[in-house]
């Protein structure tokens, strides 16, 4: 109706329904809470139509009218109703010079919350964020006993641009800071063993698996997909190189490639690392 501009907002955990007033610039919230909207179309007669799932429910349709949900589709029931699944809980922790990140834990269905075994489970991007949404991998993860930890470090969205450019041309630092906080705080509560942590990812998720275990020996064993380690290499063999010239620079000019090798630490130090580590890559990855 001209009135309204209708929006996904992506929002510390969340990803929830709201709409921009148009003659003020107001940002209203319509629907939300601890679940994720992945689409909206709009129905003839005004209303909407939404995709959305939950912790312990992947996506179904539900039709939005009058800010009510009324749900459309039940194709997963029959997916979901023989499994026992994780339940999904956020807490924020501190990083060591103070920063607050937020996080989800998995915990495994009637699992006691004390001294778990632990699988740090780091999303890619960095541009991206963890919420509420049905995540397989993790749950799979949690049905084998193990806590499932997923950090929106700093270079995630969902927290402002700021928090999104901290990492500007500085991987792999106050990542890695965010990931040891997430890990400080449940190990001080007593939920997770710190004896028994494993880290894994793929993508920036691979990425910081490596910074991860470069700068922190308590990892009992990685699993770090799609990765790199040596950023250097990286120049001229992926489609990032617009990226890496905005962001670091081209490696002949200004002695950019010292920050390269900077950046490179996972790979120049790994004589020092002691976890175990599967390095993952698919075969025709042109990437």
């Amino acid at each position: 109706d001209g009135k309204s501009i209708t929006v996904l907002v992506t929002d510390d955990c969340e990803r929830y329904i709201g709409a921009y007033d148009v003659s003020n610039g107001k940002m209203n919230k319509i629907t939300g809470g601890n679940r994720s909207f992945n689409s909206l179309e709009l129905h003839p007669d005004g209303s909407w139509i939404t995709s959305m799932s939950d912790p312990q429910l992947p996506s179904e349709y539900y039709a939005l009218e009058n800010n009510k949900l009324r749900r459309l589709t039940k194709v997963q029931e029959d997916f979901v109703a023989p499994l026992s699944l994780a339940t999904v809980e956020k807490f924020t922790s501190k990083s060591k010079d103070g920063t607050t990140v937020s996080n989800l834990l998995y915990l495994p269905a009637n699992a006691v919350k004390e001294k778990l075994p632990v699988i740090f489970f780091i999303h890619g991007g960095p541009v991206s964020q963890d919420d509420y949404g049905f995540d397989l991998t993790r749950q799979m993860l949690a049905a084998n006993g193990y806590a499932v930890v997923a950090v929106n470090y700093r270079g995630s969205n969902g927290r402002g641009l700021d928090f999104s450019k901290a990492i500007y041309a500085d991987w792999g630092n106050k990542e890695v800071l965010d990931i040891q906080g997430a890990a400080d705080h449940l190990i001080s509560k007593g939920i997770i063993d710190g004896n028994r942590m494993g880290i894994g990812g793929w993508s920036y998720g691979g990425i910081l698996t490596d910074y991860s275990i470069a700068k922190d020996t308590r990892f009992k064993a990685a699993v770090s997909g799609a990765g790199s380690a040596l950023q250097l290499s990286l120049y001229g063999v992926d489609q990032y190189i617009l990226q890496l010239d905005n962001e670091i620079g081209q490696p002949w000019k200004d002695k950019n490639y010292e920050k390269y090798l900077k950046l490179s630490y996972p790979f120049l130090n790994s004589v020092k690392k002691k976890t175990p580590t599967l390095f993952m890559s698919g075969e025709n990855d042109f990437n």
